[in-house]
């Protein structure tokens, strides 16, 4: 099973000094991909008093692409992974190219990570149609994946279209790795339908159940399961509401998926206490010494 880290844009300087130490003391450490995670805008509460979602105008977030280039250069084995890119408030065009050149520049090591999103606010700022984004979606991926062969061509869809024309250059593998995020129902079967993997936010507990559930849905597609990963986000803060837990409570997390046969897990050390780089590399540290 590949382990790997969520990058702490909330709790890390904006400086890329530190950036780059943060992850080069992370590759160092044996793991093997980060996830950036992705907001445009944020909301000011001052004008929302009942705001109860977990970001704000306050809360530091990297544009996953951009960032992602920059890794590029001061890394050399880590895998590079949205989770998750809000696509439909992108233009999938221009998002096929940038993700390209991200993928380019760091020798075929990017993983993209697709949802719908829920930030209305941020669906309105960047010009972008709140609904029918679970359909405008699906016909970006297929979009996205057409342009990525580096081939011209022609797309006439429902929400997009191209006339014979493509971009250049395309990814190193004439393709990039689209994994879906989310735990409805239609979120799911998009995994099961046509994803390359599935990043869930689940409670180890239900390990056992979430990866059976999606092994016999993409069996049910007519796939085959073993050629779509898992990569659970394991929270050891109190992002989610629950308490803060040890570098030994995420293994414990950790051994009940990889019995469970995800292929990944990922760390998401914020809201932990942790008010440095150096001390998300710590508890990494100690982590890691705990999984042997």
């Amino acid at each position: 099973m590949r382990v790997g880290v969520v990058f702490p844009q909330t709790e890390i300087a904006p400086d890329p000094a530190a950036i780059r130490d943060w992850a080069q003391a992370v590759e160092g450490l044996g793991f093997d991909h980060l996830i950036a995670y992705d907001h445009v805008m944020g909301a000011n509460t001052a004008s929302r008093p009942d705001w109860n979602m977990p970001y704000t105008h306050d809360t530091p977030f990297h544009e996953p692409i951009t960032l992602f280039s920059f890794l590029a250069g001061v890394t050399r084995t880590l895998e590079l992974a949205s989770g998750i890119i809000i696509l439909p408030q992108r233009q999938a065009a221009l998002f096929a190219k940038q993700a390209a050149n991200a993928d380019v520049f760091s020798g075929g090591r990017l993983r993209l990570g697709f949802g719908i999103g829920w930030n209305q606010i941020e669906y309105e700022a960047l010009g972008a149609p709140f609904a029918q984004r679970g359909a405008r979606l699906d016909e970006q991926v297929d979009l996205l994946r057409k342009l990525w062969t580096g081939q011209p061509i022609t797309y006439d869809g429902r929400f997009h279209k191209v006339t014979d024309a493509g971009i250049n250059p395309p990814p190193v593998r004439k393709s990039i790795p689209v994994w879906f995020g989310g735990t409805s129902e239609a979120s799911k079967d998009r995994v099961a339908n046509t994803g390359d993997g599935w990043i869930p936010v689940l409670p180890a507990d239900r390990a056992q159940e979430a990866v059976a559930d999606m092994r016999e849905r993409v069996t049910r597609a007519g796939r085959d399961p073993d050629s779509v990963g898992i990569d659970n986000i394991i929270f050891v803060g109190a992002t989610l509401g629950g308490p803060v837990r040890t570098p030994e409570d995420a293994a414990a997390d950790h051994a009940q998926w990889r019995q469970a046969g995800a292929s990944h897990v990922t760390l998401h050390t914020m809201g932990a206490g942790l008010k440095t780089g150096d001390a998300h590399i710590e508890y990494l540290r100690r982590f890691k010494a705990a999984i042997g």
